[in-house]
């Protein structure tokens, strides 16, 4: 059987280039860089390598990339770090109600510790209002975290925008952006978003798992979320993970180069299998149609649960998901989806098809050819759905 992976926003495979830079710092170049022994050097000058590749990718100075495990580290460390360094200045706190579970669980447990949480909704196509960001701002207000690209509905949020707004209606303030989707595979340069943190993630771009990076603007107040030793100069514990630093920044490397003909590639698989889907009866496109990640395609199938076409598409050979990754196995209705104003039901129906740059026409072809039929399949056992068709 041939094998289809379309599930790229839950993880990118590592790109052999990365993989043989990496390989000599598990092995030659063993030592802790923070060793002042030669066994230390090496690795030391690796870390600050990688440190510049991943400032470049986002357009930011080397000194302002302070490296953690995931993306989702550096989200828990943006808001709880700004919010505990900050607490004299207020402990109010603003995300949209599209967050990625990271920054939504972070907020719920600094409520839990006395912080107060605005939420953002968003329009029909999960897009956020910069002027209601703006407005939700208050004098006792010290952060306003809003997703840059939806990991389960592709949209890509106007940062520039509410950056702006947000800092005219209130100077002193943070803007922490999780980039985890669009750093890596669309051009991002903070300077240009005007946030004063953002997250990233190298697994999101051909890097390997366990490896991340937050932006913290210089002369930004923090706390460390790892308290530990003087590795990232004091802001986050722990022996550095020298293998991940450098595929992480390879992978930065390699994006930064290669990002328009990614793009290209990218966004042209996604017209192609968003134009096949949808022309199927009652599945419908969500996010939005234009202002989108290059390439993920979500979707909702009326009268069919998701799960089934998962299980369906799996045994032709397909891998996608339903929704977020961290959600999909707890079968529970998308908080991306209700926000958007999908009915419960109807967002049992969700599918993801995420797209990397291996995957060809050829394969966009072979998910077209054996949609129709498991739908077709699925709504044939659907009560529901034969209610419909007879009235």
């Amino acid at each position: 059987m041939r094998e289809v992976y379309l599930d790229h926003a839950a993880t990118t495979p590592l790109d052999p280039r990365v993989w043989e830079a990496m390989v000599p710092f598990f092995r030659e170049q063993f030592g802790n860089p923070q060793s002042l022994h030669r066994y230390g050097d090496g690795p030391r000058e690796a870390v600050e390598h990688a440190r510049a590749q991943v400032a470049e990718l986002i357009g930011a100075q080397d000194k302002e990339i302070f490296f953690t495990a995931s993306g989702s580290e550096a989200n828990n460390f943006a808001l709880k770090g700004i919010a505990f360094a900050n607490e004299n200045v207020g402990k109010h706190l603003v995300i949209s109600a599209i967050e990625h579970h990271s920054v939504l669980n972070s907020a719920r447990t600094l409520e839990k510790l006395g912080y107060e949480i605005t939420v953002i909704p968003v329009d029909a196509h999960g897009l956020v209002d910069p002027a209601a960001v703006a407005e939700a701002v208050r004098d006792d207000t010290v952060l306003v975290s809003i997703i840059h690209g939806s990991n389960e509905i592709g949209t890509i949020q106007p940062i520039a925008e509410i950056a702006r707004r947000v800092k005219e209606r209130k100077r002193r303030i943070y803007v922490h952006t999780d980039a985890v989707m669009t750093a890596g595979t669309i051009p991002v340069n903070v300077d240009e978003l005007g946030v004063d943190l953002l997250s990233l993630a190298g697994s999101a771009f051909y890097g390997p798992k366990g490896s991340g990076a937050l932006y913290i603007r210089r002369g930004t107040r923090i706390m460390p979320y790892i308290d530990g030793g003087v590795q990232e100069k004091g802001r986050r514990g722990g022996t550095e993970n020298v293998p991940a630093i450098v595929g992480l920044g390879l992978a930065a490397e390699l994006a930064r180069g290669e990002m328009g003909q990614r793009v290209a590639h990218l966004t042209a698989l996604r017209d192609r299998l968003i134009q096949g889907l949808t022309a199927v009866d009652r599945v419908t496109l969500t996010g939005h149609p234009t202002q989108r990640l290059p390439g993920l395609v979500s979707v909702v199938v009326e009268y069919v649960e998701g799960e089934a076409l998962l299980l369906l598409l799996n045994a032709s050979g397909i891998a996608a998901s339903s929704g977020s990754t961290c959600t999909s196995r707890a079968l529970k209705a998308s908080h991306v989806l209700t926000a958007i104003g999908v009915e419960t039901a109807l967002a049992q129906g969700s599918l993801v098809f995420s797209l990397g740059v291996g995957n060809t026409p050829e394969d966009v072809d072979q998910v077209l050819g054996v949609f129709p039929k498991i739908v077709e399949r699925l709504r044939a056992m659907s009560p529901l759905y034969h209610k419909v068709e007879v009235a």
